[in-house]
């Protein structure tokens, strides 16, 4: 296992970090606890996880399976979705991140949380009362790094300008999603990262499943989420993802690699990505997976597999700037 630099925090994690959101849902206490110490065999010292998975379960299981060892590894949490019906249990006011902290600590029994993401942007809290609350929670000792998943680049760069003019603590993670079937990433956010040295912990690199080998444009497994959840059919809906899959399910045969492993090494080889990260419902899907730890990502393989899906345009919208063909260059 290769050991990277948390963005500029000093702090080493895995390359691969483990999403353990089946935690307490797809994967019940004892196939958690499985999965869990495959990781830990494998080298992995980096667990992610949210308030929302499993309805708090997965927090719970994760800090029962970490509480005898705690300092050997980082774990992070998340707030913004909805907890419960009660119309202030969402979003990143600064009275939902208060109470949701203290919950989290409770099911993960800790003291800390390594890492504390807010979930996603929210429209109707200002951002300067989220980021003096994150601020807090860290001068408070409960959260070390702030953190945002789902946000766009703006309002990325917009949260670490406040932080800078009031000298709050910045946020040093983003969890933005990046695949080869979703590469938005490339256009803002990863430059941004690289610019500004956040650490990137991409999700999905999977694409739901969608690039795991099991679809095709006349091919679908009978469970998963690309099958059973109304979120991921309509996020990977488009017809042509799928004759992707199938095109990037044939490069992987002719190379001798299962899809699984070599969509997670695409992802990780980007040169601003820390640690993709990988999830799995049983240990079968999990030891297929860590394959990806074998796999050279050469940089001619990482462009013949980029080359089967549309690279996005630049933030400018001018493609002549990536070929000869412009005023020239500086």
């Amino acid at each position: 296992m290769e050991y990277k630099f948390l963005g500029k925090t000093g702090v080493k994690v895995s390359s691969l970090c483990f999403g353990t959101m089946s935690f307490g849902g797809d994967a019940d206490r004892d196939t958690s606890a499985q999965l869990y110490q495959m990781c830990r065999d494998a080298g992995i010292n980096f667990f992610d996880c949210a308030n929302v998975y499993a309805g708090g379960k997965s927090e719970e299981i994760l800090g029962e399976l970490i509480h005898d060892h705690r300092d050997e590894v980082v774990i992070t949490s998340k707030v913004y979705f909805p907890t419960s019906e009660d119309v202030n249990a969402r979003g990143a006011s600064r009275r939902q991140m208060m109470r949701s902290v203290e919950a989290s600590l409770q099911r993960l029994k800790t003291d800390w949380i390594d890492i504390y993401f807010i979930h996603h942007f929210d429209d109707f809290t200002d951002l300067e009362h989220s980021l003096r609350a994150l601020d807090d929670l860290v001068q408070q000792g409960k959260i070390l790094y702030p953190a945002v998943s789902n946000f766009a680049a703006w309002q990325i760069m917009k949260a670490l300008g406040i932080s800078r003019q009031y000298g709050w603590a910045a946020i040093e993670v983003i969890q933005p999603m990046y695949n080869l079937a979703k590469r938005q990433a490339e256009v803002e956010i990863l430059p941004l990262a690289q610019a500004e040295r956040l650490a990137v912990i991409p999700y999905s690199p999977l694409g739901g499943g969608l690039l795991s080998g099991k679809y095709g444009t006349g091919k679908k497994p009978e469970s998963g989420r690309l099958v059973e959840n109304k979120m991921y059919q309509t996020r990977y809906g488009d017809p042509a993802l799928y004759v992707l899959a199938e095109r990037f399910s044939e490069l992987a045969s002719s190379h001798g690699y299962h899809p699984a492993p070599l969509a997670v090494a695409w992802v990780a080889s980007h040169p601003a990505v820390t640690a993709p990260i990988i999830g799995a419902r049983s240990p079968e899907q999990l030891k297929q997976i860590l394959q990806c730890l074998e796999i050279k990502m050469t940089p001619e393989l990482r462009a013949e597999i980029s080359a089967l899906s549309p690279e996005p345009p630049p933030a400018t919208d001018r493609n002549e700037e990536r070929t000869p063909f412009q005023y020239g260059s500086r």
